[in-house]
């Protein structure tokens, strides 16, 4: 069994927040969609709901493989498009560390260790985007703030999801968490106080990277970057507001769009004048 037997049908245009949007210049989008395409085979591998976790663990041996020379063709695809720029690869390797974490482990026990699932599964990503751009590796503090918040962001607006479908669970436990609440219709109002929390916490994340847009020298990432830091402070608020175990917490496409428009422009407009 390959890879593409546990494909989800999922795309780039079905994630929370931009991938490689018109925004960034078409000379580095066929280097981002390679990489968005490794990450999305892998998560797919990652979080099937009924594939044995030898199977998965064997088909993501086959991605690191491929990153090498021979295995998965993403991880080639990958290989070759990070070959032709000089891109080191260790991004791609974090990444393959955090799907191997989710078959083998599905709790965690404190903050720290979620920061420390956030700095394989998504700070590499931003830090591969800054390295297709040339960017200096000094902005990569507000990109780690940035992806972290990302992150947690996911897991609190899918942690009933998680829960449901794959037994995993990423609120800490040091929370209090009950975690068979997480399989309920409604959350309780402990279970609203802790994510209204983790929300709040991940407000600092994203209060560490709110100037980071600035620091990068592309303007066209600029306001991307600029457009994804306005799509998580919003979606902070609505977690401080919903439950999302029975409302809903993802914005629409118009909602999407307004927001984006709303941040890019003034980036724009800024690094223009």
């Amino acid at each position: 069994m390959n890879s593409n037997n546990l494909a989800s049908g999922k795309s780039d245009r079905d994630e929370n927040f931009p991938v490689a949007s018109f925004l960034v210049k078409a000379e580095h989008r066929t280097l981002v969609k390679a990489f968005y395409n490794f990450a999305r085979a892998s998560d797919d591998i990652a979080d099937h709901p009924t594939a044995a976790p030898e199977l998965k663990l064997a088909l993501l041996a086959a991605m690191r493989s491929g990153l090498a020379g021979e295995g998965a063709p993403e991880a080639m695809a990958l290989r070759e498009a990070m070959a032709e720029r000089g891109i080191d690869p260790v991004h791609a390797h974090d990444l393959l560390e955090a799907f191997t974490r989710d078959v083998t482990v599905n709790r965690y026990e404190t903050w720290d260790d979620l920061i420390g699932y956030c700095r394989v599964s998504a700070m590499p990503v931003g830090r591969y985007v800054l390295d297709v751009h040339g960017e200096a590796r000094e902005t990569w503090h507000g990109n780690d703030a940035l992806c972290a918040a990302l992150q947690v962001i996911n897991h609190l607006q899918d942690c009933g999801k998680d829960f449901r479908q794959l037994g995993r669970v990423y609120i800490p436990l040091e929370t209090g968490l009950d975690v068979n609440e997480l399989g309920a219709d409604k959350a309780s109002p402990q279970l609203r106080r802790i994510i209204t929390d983790l929300a709040r916490r991940t407000r600092g994340l994203l209060a560490e990277s709110a100037g980071f847009s600035r620091r990068i020298r592309d303007r066209r990432l600029s306001a991307e970057v600029a457009v994804i830091q306005r799509l998580a402070e919003s979606l902070c608020d609505r977690l401080e507001r919903r439950d999302p175990l029975s409302e809903k917490v993802h914005h629409s496409k118009a909602e999407a769009l307004w927001l984006a428009t709303g941040a890019a422009l003034p980036a724009l407009l800024r690094r223009a004048a």
